[in-house]
């Protein structure tokens, strides 16, 4: 009989909080792909010790993925890690960290992780590489072709009617309006970038351009539609810290009326919830959070071009008094 070793392509590293997920893909990357994943489930046998087990794949296998989902890296996990990377340095072995579906837009990986490639199982953009092509990629070397979504263009034009891609968000828009690119950077957490293009959008709606001064009857007619995908975007993408909806809730729950009249004490108090008042003092737009760490409600902001109190009296205001919302 031969004493031969099953040879492995990649060793599955994972908190056991996202086995479930983890075994999916090792079953993809099995059965698809013709890759052979070494993950402990299936290749530790009962009775025996697992240690040794471990320093044998890794002074052997060929490369690491690294799994983060929501509850993040495991303790077991990480000293894994710290051991592939000290081996896979001097093999010249890649470790791959990998964003899971349910991984938080802003992942706590350790520093050495950081300066790595990414797989983002997250990503849903126009033009891309899906995240099993890019993982493959990843563990052997050859390069997936980009692949193109393709948009029908009954979906970009000016109908009024539901407009869903294969994300699943409605994308709807009672002015023609295409919600996609606001979509991919709220998807991807760039906070930054999804506030400018929130700005650029709210212009569009009401006819305006770049740097326009907005007139406070157009935003009071605001376009209904538009203005829930805007919310719904900003709620969904960022598991319900951000949006208009959220900040006109606070607004509410401080003493502003569902009205269109300006309270300027209910203002102040919304402000100071989310973030954009600090020591009764409005910020400036180079102080507001980009981050899924700011305040609930802080996002988006809508600053540019406008003093913060003299934003919140116009365009917050006009567009949180809306009763659509």
């Amino acid at each position: 009989m031969s004493d031969a070793q099953p040879q492995f392509d990649v060793f599955l590293c994972h908190n056991s909080e996202d086995k479930e997920a983890v075994i999916k893909i090792a079953e993809q990357l099995k059965d698809e792909h013709n890759i052979e994943p070494w993950l402990d489930d299936w290749e530790l046998r009962p009775g025996f010790p697992w240690q040794p087990e471990l320093e044998r794949q890794i002074a052997h296998i060929k490369s690491a993925a690294v799994f983060v989902g929501k509850s993040g890296i495991g303790p077991w996990q990480s000293q894994e890690i710290y051991s592939f990377l000290s081996e896979f340095h001097r093999r010249q072995c890649p470790v791959i960290p990998v964003l899971l579906s349910d991984a938080p837009q802003q992942p706590q990986l350790p520093i050495f992780l950081k300066g790595m490639t990414w797989v983002d199982f997250r990503e849903q953009t126009r033009v891309y590489t899906p995240a099993m092509d890019k993982l493959i990629w990843g563990i052997t070397g050859i390069k997936p072709k980009t692949r193109v979504k393709v948009i029908p263009q009954n979906q970009t034009q000016n109908t009024g009617q539901n407009k869903t891609d294969d994300s699943g968000d409605d994308l709807k828009s009672e002015k023609g309006l295409n919600y996609t690119k606001l979509r991919d950077l709220l998807a991807a957490g760039k906070w930054k970038e999804a506030d400018y293009k929130t700005y650029l959008v709210v212009l569009q709606a009401v006819g305006r351009k770049e740097n326009d001064w907005i007139k406070d009857k157009e935003l009071l007619n605001f376009p209904c539609t538009d203005l829930r995908t805007i919310d719904q975007l900003w709620v969904k993408y960022s598991n319900g810290r951000f949006g208009f909806s959220i900040q006109k809730k606070i607004y509410l729950s401080v003493g502003g009326k569902p009205d269109d009249k300006y309270d300027q004490e209910a203002w102040k108090k919304l402000g100071d919830r989310v973030g954009w008042r600090v020591k009764e003092n409005w910020i400036s737009y180079e102080m507001i959070t980009f981050n899924i760490t700011a305040p609930k409600g802080h996002l988006p902001s809508l600053g540019f071009g406008y003093g913060y109190e003299c934003f919140f009296s116009r365009i917050g205001w006009s567009l949180l008094s809306h009763r659509d919302l």
